[in-house]
């Protein structure tokens, strides 16, 4: 059996805790008469529209992605495996939890309408539920495409990557610039923006992303990320905010790869402290847990909020959980009800979890990319 590479474990854990994290912070529902309505602190407190620098590590999935993949398709050629072979495993395995998840909710739902739970509540739940599959529909159209990354990788190398990222600045001035309407060229941007982490853990895999490499991408984002916020005025919140014309993420603008550069940066500017981190007993366990579980994790953490925020409306609503956003107390009241989020996320995935193992297939020494086991 292959040796875990503890620093890859710990980068996709650190990604799927700011998914988590963030997304447990900005997602504030409303207590009503009739159930949940979606609500966001981003819309009402402005200061918190940085904080999302932080939570928002999607570029960080992607680069682990980018690199398992490239490992893993290389090792499948080696033993024989046909490219479309490893492709439609590897789907498999991103696919079967979600697709485990739907049919769930669509059995359960509306059983739980009929025993009385609000029509507003169900509505939210869905609603909740569907939006970060986006995600996974872009990771799955990339992972499809892991062979023509290798292939880019092997006669561009990193220009690949900075093509990728001009890409996303051409969509950027079309998008923006005089007489445009934003909506029919923007969504141009998404796998570009997305594909720029991607292509960069291929080529990480390759070899050709040491520390000199790691401190230009740090130094690049930085100057590309002050340039956008201070001379271009593009919006300060990296994740989209209810209510506001711009955003950086629905569809994604230059700030997202700028962003991903800095944070790859510094992780891998950082490799020997977070390394040694690692080897804690209790953060490797955490690690671990999260790596073994993550596609649960990811699909099932917005109905942990839900489910817990339904019963606190039942009891009246609570503060961080039911009141509206509109001031700090909610912010740090939110951040003492995610012990028990966790807790109940905690529980769905003990339920759910044997979905993330894949079935009818030949064993694979692959290290996934999303999920290992």
């Amino acid at each position: 059996m292959r040796q875990r590479d503890r620093f890859i474990d710990g980068l996709r854990a650190l990604a799927i805790l700011g998914v988590v994290i963030g997304h447990w912070m900005v997602g504030a529902l409303v207590a009503t008469p009739t159930g949940l309505r979606i609500d966001s602190p981003l819309r009402h407190l402005e200061g918190l529209h940085p904080v999302t620098w932080l939570l928002q590590m999607l570029g960080l999935f992607f680069l682990v992605g980018g690199y398992t993949a490239a490992q893993g398709l290389r090792r499948a050629r080696a033993r024989g495996e046909t490219d479309a072979q490893w492709v439609r495993r590897r789907l498999w395995r991103i696919g079967r939890p979600v697709l485990a998840a739907t049919v769930i909710l669509a059995v359960a739902l509306p059983l739980l309408v009929v025993l009385g739970l609000g029509a507003s509540t169900a509505r939210t739940t869905v609603v909740l539920f569907l939006q970060p599959l986006w995600f996974m529909g872009v990771y799955a159209v990339i992972t499809a495409l892991t062979p023509y990354a290798l292939r880019l990788d092997r006669r561009g190398g990193l220009r690949v990557v900075l093509a990728f990222a001009a890409a996303v600045a051409v969509v950027d001035v079309l998008r923006f610039g005089p007489d445009v309407e934003p909506a029919a060229v923007g969504y141009l941007s998404v796998l570009p923006a997305w594909f720029f982490a991607y292509q960069l853990g291929v080529a990480w895999s390759a070899g050709r992303v040491g520390r000199r490499v790691a401190a230009g991408l740090l130094a690049a984002g930085l100057t590309v990320f002050v340039l956008l916020l201070a001379v271009l005025e593009y919006p300060v919140s990296i994740v989209s905010v209810p209510g506001s014309a711009r955003s950086n993420s629905n569809p994604p603008s230059l700030m997202v790869p700028a962003l991903a550069a800095i944070q790859i940066g510094v992780v891998l500017l950082l490799r020997g402290p977070i390394e040694r981190l690692l080897r804690r007993p209790r953060v490797w366990a955490v690690v671990t847990g999260l790596n073994l579980s993550a596609m649960s994790v990811f699909t099932w953490h917005q109905v942990a909020l839900v489910g817990v925020s339904e019963l606190a409306r039942r009891v009246g609503p609570l503060p961080g959980l039911g009141d509206a956003p509109a001031s700090a107390g909610w912010v740090a009241a939110r951040f003492a009800w995610y012990p028990v989020l966790a807790l109940a996320l905690a529980g769905i995935v003990v339920m759910v979890r044997r979905y993330e193992n894949p079935v009818t297939v030949a064993p694979s020494r692959e290290h996934d990319a999303v999920v290992t086991r």
